[in-house]
């Protein structure tokens, strides 16, 4: 298309990316921001994998059950305090940046884990890790969010949280692998590669037209549509100059304390609970797990390992199927019926352990891929309506909010059920336990609205607009 037969006329940011559809661009966005994100869930999972070695060589032999538990925590009170900050840091300063800068850090601050001479120094620096790991997953949300074409958002939001567990999986092997033919310092070692991705994803990756548009860089939103239509290898039907482009009205109260007020206080409530709830038992299950795994199969470590495995990748095939059943059916009602299916997952499970460990590998083995698969649908279906609830001005502080309040979770979850094991609690009522959590998520969904399916991401702003009006 020549530039003589390009449409004068006004346009929206996501009137321009939609005209791509699914695109050269849009494949290179999934594989940039989610090998960030899955670096992010391989430096949090692996110490999963490797807590049982790392507490035998602080503590000896016997090691240390209840400092075990909260050995999974550290890092997690990072992520709680970094993802708070991530919001208004990439509501303000930009998506790309932010998130570049975090990549670097958290791979450059797991390097001091390797040689930490202590629980104590190795505690510090997952902590230290952590605040960068937390600033991960809500931008990644955003971009997601923002890079995507309105039809495909939700599986592209859904799929794309699918590389967190890729980081899951990758944790798993590695640490089945290096604790048996080497030690668990080399995990860490793998663990620092994000500082060498910092650069690839900062090189690669643009900034967010719609971030630029509210913030009044009509130029360079302009520039960065012109970028993606170039890689996407197919044109845009608009002339691509700041003086075209149509943007939503942005509130003069654009703060992250908007996110509690008005309509959005019902939904920020609601959606806190379900991610919480999400949180606690995903993360109790996975801090767990391992050493689960091994009692049930009498000390195989790599037995062990194997079905954490399977259970993880069941998780992926969870995170890409919510996408589609979400586009579907509608946002709310998905996350209803995963929530649901999560109460039924921790009951079946809680009785399939009750099985002599000798005899029941295969059960076990469905019975942890099927609880695997409905945890994380759940909590995956909640990501699009935490993204679509709120305008490009803050809507990363209010993706964020969610994220650092649920993830709070998992300080908590290691931590309950680690004392609650070290007094002597089976596994059976356990896991249990962890359909309560996802009973509450469930009944939160109610509270939510029917969501965005279908409105793009200018609509959603306008919306908010008119509300305020």
């Amino acid at each position: 298309m020549s530039a003589a037969a390009k449409s004068p006329g006004k346009f929206t940011i996501s009137q321009a990316i939609d005209s791509l559809g699914v695109s050269k661009f849009t494949i290179s966005i999934f594989f940039l921001v989610g090998i960030a994100m899955m670096f992010d869930g391989y430096d949090y999972m692996i110490i999963s994998y490797t807590n049982t070695q790392i507490m035998q060589e602080f503590f000896g032999p016997a090691g240390n059950d209840a400092l075990k538990g909260a050995l999974s925590s550290w890092s997690t009170i990072g992520i709680v305090v970094g993802s708070f900050a991530a919001g208004p840091l990439s509501d303000k300063f930009g998506r790309k940046k932010i998130l570049t800068m975090g990549t670097f850090m958290y791979g450059l601050l797991t390097i001091p884990c390797i040689f930490a001479p202590n629980y104590e120094v190795f505690a510090v620096f997952r902590v230290l890790a952590g605040l960068f790991l937390g600033v991960c997953t809500p931008i990644v949300t955003t971009l997601f969010t923002e890079f995507t074409p309105t039809k495909q958002r939700s599986f592209f939001i859904t799929f794309g949280m699918a590389w967190m567990i890729v980081g899951w999986v990758m944790a798993a092997l590695v640490g089945t692998v290096m604790v048996q033919i080497a030690t668990w310092h080399m995990c860490y070692a793998i663990g620092a590669l994000p500082v060498l991705y910092a650069f690839i994803f900062g090189k690669f990756t643009p900034e967010s037209a719609h971030w630029c548009a509210v913030h009044g860089k009509l130029d360079q939103a302009a520039k960065v549509l012109q970028r993606i239509e170039k890689r996407a290898g197919k044109e845009i039907p608009y002339e691509l100059k700041a003086e075209n482009l149509l943007v939503p009205p942005v509130s003069a109260k654009s703060s992250p304390a908007e996110v509690w007020k008005g309509k959005y206080l019902k939904t920020t409530i609601a959606l806190v609970v379900i991610y919480f709830a999400g949180n606690f038992s995903i993360y109790g299950v996975n801090a767990w797990l391992p050493a689960l795994m091994l009692e049930a199969t009498g000390g195989a470590v790599t037995a062990s390992y194997m079905l954490a495995m399977a259970q993880n990748a069941a998780s992926v095939v969870a995170n890409c199927t919510t996408g589609f059943v979400s586009e579907a059916m509608g946002r709310k009602r998905n996350l209803i019926f995963g929530y649901g299916l999560s109460v039924v997952a921790c009951l079946i499970v809680s009785q399939v352990v009750k099985l002599p460990a000798e005899t029941s590998f295969w059960p076990y083995l469905i019975a942890f891929v099927f609880m695997g698969f409905a945890l994380n649908y759940a909590i995956t279906a909640a990501q699009p309506m935490m993204s679509e609830s709120y305008p490009t001005e803050f809507r990363n502080s209010g993706v964020a909010t969610i994220v650092a309040l649920g993830k709070s979770a998992g300080i908590l979850s290691p931590i309950i059920l680690g004392g609650l094991k070290a007094a002597g609690w089976a596994f059976s009522p356990l896991i249990a336990l962890l359909a309560a959590p996802m009973a509450f998520g469930f009944l939160a969904g109610f509270l939510l609205p029917k969501g965005a399916k279908g409105m793009n991401i200018d609509d959603i702003a306008d919306e908010a607009a008119d509300a305020k009006a």
